[in-house]
């Protein structure tokens, strides 16, 4: 069932582009990867796209977003340039970290992307910390965290949040639980299994279970905890259900996972299920819908032609940057 449709035409329209843009990038992404032109790892977004809609925008541009290695969809959320982003996962020069970051290390403090992180649970400190700035500086400013069902199970999990509990820190914890951690289903690995919400009881944190693919249910709930957060209520966590509809990498054949259950969440993506409904309060048309998916095109088009046509980083440079 879809939440109460409560936005305009324009941010409608916005909502929906952003969620094509995520998935005809990582649809590109995966193209180049299989011709050899990305290499290292990769792990798409497909299937997640209504989360990092439905909870980014919310932001204020000062705010600052932390994310794990399924970081694409995020950093363009975020608005980070699409070629700078191909041309790091190209490992060129150009790209948002020189080339040297790769698909799994996005990164751009001037749009307060303070990076994607390949250790699990790596970024959750991280995301306390900045909280902790923003406090000790007393700026308005709130962090959201993104990570998956598979961190819940790391120490930093258990260390941030109580922090965070303890300070009253201005961050928002975003699960976004697509149920498995690599192969291993999250009822094999976590004691609550599909409710790791209920987890934050023990640390005081007001939570909430929604459905991570409803871009609606998303945006609604991100908006009332960041209201809550930003008048010094302290940290909010929210669980999204949601599905990654590849593998875990784009080298994970994905053969662990029954044909019914990938059925059953294929037809709630999110990009359809939120274009019917746009459709239905009339607030875009078919022609709208057509203007959006060519103006998409023509974006990622530009994007991997920027990446492909960039030059790979000089070997000369290779200690720049390089702190130890």
């Amino acid at each position: 069932m879809n939440s109460a449709f409560n936005i305009d035409a324009d941010t409608a329209i916005e909502l929906h582009r952003l969620m094509v843009l995520i998935r005809r990038f990582e649809e590109e992404s995966s193209r180049l990867y299989m011709q050899g032109k990305i290499r290292g790892f990769l792990h798409l977004y497909i299937g997640q796209e209504a989360v990092a809609a439905g909870a980014i925008p919310c932001l204020r541009d000062d705010d600052y977003v932390v994310s794990h290695y399924r970081d694409h969809g995020h950093a363009l959320a975020k608005g980070m340039d699409p070629r700078a982003v191909m041309a790091e996962l190209c490992g060129k020069a150009t790209g948002s970290s020189g080339g040297k970051g790769g698909s799994m290390h996005l990164f751009d403090v001037s749009k307060g992307f303070m990076g994607g992180y390949a250790i699990v649970g790596g970024q959750l400190p991280i995301a306390a910390g900045l909280a902790h700035a923003i406090k000790y500086r007393e700026e308005d400013r709130v962090v959201l965290c993104f990570f998956g069902d598979g961190a819940v199970n790391e120490g930093e999990f258990h260390e941030s949040i109580n922090l965070a509990a303890v300070w009253k820190l201005p961050v928002l914890f975003l699960l976004e639980n697509n149920l498995y951690g690599m192969g291993t289903h999250v009822e094999k690995t976590h004691a609550l299994g599909k409710d790791i919400y209920l987890s934050a009881d023990a640390y005081g944190l007001p939570s909430a279970q929604i459905d991570g693919m409803d871009l609606m249910a998303v945006r609604d709930t991100t908006l009332k905890a960041l209201e809550r957060i930003r008048a010094g209520g302290g940290p909010v966590f929210i669980e999204a259900m949601t599905y990654r509809f590849r593998g875990h990498s784009v080298a994970d054949p994905s053969n662990y996972r029954d044909s019914k259950e990938v059925s059953f969440w294929q037809v709630r993506d999110p990009i359809a299920r939120f274009q019917e409904l746009a459709l239905e309060n009339e607030v875009m048309t078919g022609d709208t819908v057509k203007g959006i998916n060519e103006e998409v095109d023509r974006t990622v088009a530009k994007a991997v032609r920027f990446a492909e046509e960039s030059d790979a980083p000089d070997p000369n440079d290779i200690a720049d940057n390089v702190y130890a």
